[in-house]
């Protein structure tokens, strides 16, 4: 999927919400312990309900990882699934690798052809060898950590360099120049929306995934007001505030209706811009 296609995707939703599969085997609701694969019917049903309002999804690997090969298999089979529910989904595999050489390709290869991501998170610590095994796949994408929502992000991330730039604001300008609009996308965190205008200075055409509204505090509408490009330009992230918006059997019916209200927002936003 290129930058066209989903922007196109963006305008046939009317949403540029990602739901975060953030799915923690000890959140998941008891009753659904009873089955096979626990994780991935919570996954299934939240697909379900949140499906009309979604553009894309973010499995968050460390999840699946934590639960050995039964949770591979049920990384798989949500990946699966979401391509036999809607082809045109845009999926990012949520994994924060930063390796070179020979592991990078073989990060490559797992995420792309085995598990058919359309993305997938790095970090851009080691330079361009990091992420040139990824650009070789046609119509895939590298979303490079740019400045993240958490707390800390100011130990690195915000570092001022000898000619007064950011440490962050050199990885975007830097990283920029390793692929094109159509492969390298930039996490920016939500909650440091005072810094996106600075951001779209530097990556003005580029898209950026947003994590850290609803359970992390970040505001929409300022995220939008200052992030938004004329293409739209932004996936934003919701994890918690979606799967867990119930932890009863009524979860998947209460999951639609935050990702319905958040969609509704994204609409009116959209519209504003002039996208729709």
């Amino acid at each position: 999927m290129n930058a066209g296609q989903l922007t196109e995707l963006i305008k046939k939703k009317k949403s540029f919400l990602c739901v975060g599969l953030d799915t923690d085997i000890q959140r998941i609701p008891q009753f659904l312990h009873n089955g096979n694969d626990p994780v991935f019917e919570f996954n299934k049903r939240i697909i379900d309900a949140t499906l009309p309002y979604a553009a894309a999804y973010k499995p968050n690997l460390a999840f699946y990882e934590s639960l050995g090969a039964k949770g591979w298999e049920s990384l798989r089979k949500t990946t699966e699934y979401l391509r036999t529910k809607e082809k045109e989904i845009f999926i990012i595999a949520d994994a924060k690798r930063g390796d070179i050489g020979n592991t990078s390709a073989m990060y490559a290869r797992t995420f792309f052809e085995v598990f058919d991501f359309d993305a997938v998170t790095l970090s851009p610590y080691m330079g361009f060898d990091t992420v040139e095994p990824f650009l070789q796949y046609e119509d895939k994408w590298v979303i490079i950590l740019g400045l993240t929502s958490n707390k800390s992000a100011s130990d690195f991330e915000e570092l001022p360099l000898q000619n007064g730039q950011r440490l962050y604001e050199k990885v975007l300008e830097t990283a920029s120049q390793w692929g094109t609009r159509n492969q390298i996308m930039f996490v920016a965190g939500a909650t440091q929306a005072k810094a996106f205008g600075q951001i779209r200075k530097i990556v003005p055409g580029h898209f950026l995934l947003v994590p850290g509204i609803g359970a992390q505090g970040g505001s929409l509408g300022e995220v939008a007001a200052q992030g938004m490009n004329s293409n739209c330009g932004l996936l934003v992230n919701s994890s918690r505030g979606i799967i867990y918006a119930s932890g009863g059997k009524d979860f998947a019916e209460k999951a639609a209706e935050q990702a319905l209200s958040i969609q509704q927002k994204m609409k009116r936003l959209l519209r504003e811009k002039g996208i729709l």
